[in-house]
């Protein structure tokens, strides 16, 4: 397997309602797109996740477009691959960081490989699931009472977890509302986006009684040692987010007991082989993981959905139906939910889902072809 083409995309896609968290709301998605193509002619579209600033990681659109083009096409161009795995050992050797970008061309390789081999991407990675039991991500709302109605219409469409953003001054009595609404059985978390310092444990731990399912990175992205302060002090399990760039930093929260769950996004940790690493160490280890988002179109989703029909994957993943966010998605079919589950697409090779072209080309305000 060789490249000899890949052509980068940026989309502007405009979100149904603003989405906010503590580090700021997005209104509109810059999406950037990548389309793959082989020296036998074959081609797949993959999708980098990183947001217009760096807020959630030092990556953001831009600098990973820069990246992609001078570094990583690069190494990927000058030589040919016995295997998709090959290439995350090719783009980690003596190129630090830069994991988002690596990503969305390392997992292409991995969709152009399954369709080469004629098997759907989910089951060429090891998947074993035939649908996702989905759940939602709700972003910081104005008050108690109209967060609770998010989380009501949720319930009744049926999403099987509902992740609440949270902040400093919008969480306990956001949360504790939600609680005595929707009752004990709902299954609810909170995600912090790293908004908190140790100095707020007694707060956190003002959320044992709400009984949630978790609390996504309460600390700082980069923290190991005080989310383990943390855990200490708290019955509910820390799930970590942004501080899991690599198997490494799995291992190092196991050995810490720093959390109990792991929100595996592919994006995040380099692509497809670091996220299969992660999960098989934390099989072997009895920790849950589940698969975020990163406000992805269908391209993104349909990698999302394939990583999460791997076995260890036992808890509700943000794979939401296109609809969610969007007025008119990017793929056909588009994404969609039934009984709070959406389908892995296995009745075709590769990615499950058409790009639909001709939309994107509308969308897209900036395109740059890179050739070896």
């Amino acid at each position: 397997m060789r490249l000899d083409q890949i052509t980068l995309k940026e989309l502007r896609l405009p979100l149904k309602e603003p989405f906010r968290i503590s580090s700021g709301a997005v209104h509109e998605r810059r999406i950037f797109l990548l389309e793959l193509r082989d020296t036998n002619g074959a081609s797949t579209w993959s999708e980098c996740v990183a947001g217009e600033a760096p807020n959630y990681s030092s990556e953001f659109i831009d600098s990973a477009w820069v990246t992609i083009a001078q570094c990583v096409a690069p190494r990927v161009f000058a030589r040919a691959f016995d295997h998709p795995g090959d290439v995350h050992d090719e783009l980690e050797r003596d190129f630090r960081g830069h994991q988002m970008a690596k990503a969305a061309v390392e997992m292409g390789m991995w969709a152009l490989a399954a369709t080469a081999a004629g098997e759907p991407l989910a089951r060429f990675i090891g998947g074993t699931r035939t649908e996702i039991a989905t759940g939602i991500s709700l972003g910081i709302q104005q008050s108690p009472e109209a967060l609770v109605e998010k989380v009501r219409g949720a319930l009744a469409e049926g999403y099987r977890k509902v992740k609440i953003k949270i902040e400093p001054g919008h969480d306990v009595t956001w949360l504790r509302a939600v609680r005595d609404a929707v009752g004990p059985e709902a299954h609810l978390m909170a995600d912090a986006n790293n908004a908190y310092t140790l100095d707020d444990a007694e707060r956190l731990a003002e959320l044992d009684e709400l009984h949630l399912m978790m609390i996504e990175q309460p600390l700082a992205h980069d923290d190991l040692v005080r989310h383990a302060e943390l855990q200490r002090r708290l019955r509910t399990p820390v799930c970590l987010d942004e501080s899991i760039t690599s198997l490494d930093r799995a291992q190092d929260m196991v050995a810490l007991s720093s959390g109990r769950i792991i929100n595996i996004k592919p994006g995040r940790v380099g692509g497809y082989a670091s996220s299969l690493a992660i999960h098989d160490f934390c099989q072997s280890n009895g920790i849950p993981v589940w698969c975020g988002g990163m406000l992805e179109s269908g391209v993104g989703r349909a990698y999302n959905v394939a990583l999460a029909s791997l076995p260890n994957f036992t808890m509700p993943g943000d794979v939401s139906p296109s609809a969610r966010y969007w007025a008119r998605d990017i793929v056909t079919p588009e994404w969609t939910m039934t009984d709070g589950m959406v389908r892995v697409p296995l009745d075709r090779p590769g990615l499950g889902v058409d790009v639909d072209v001709e939309r994107i080309e509308a969308l897209t305000v900036r395109t740059q072809v890179l050739r070896p």
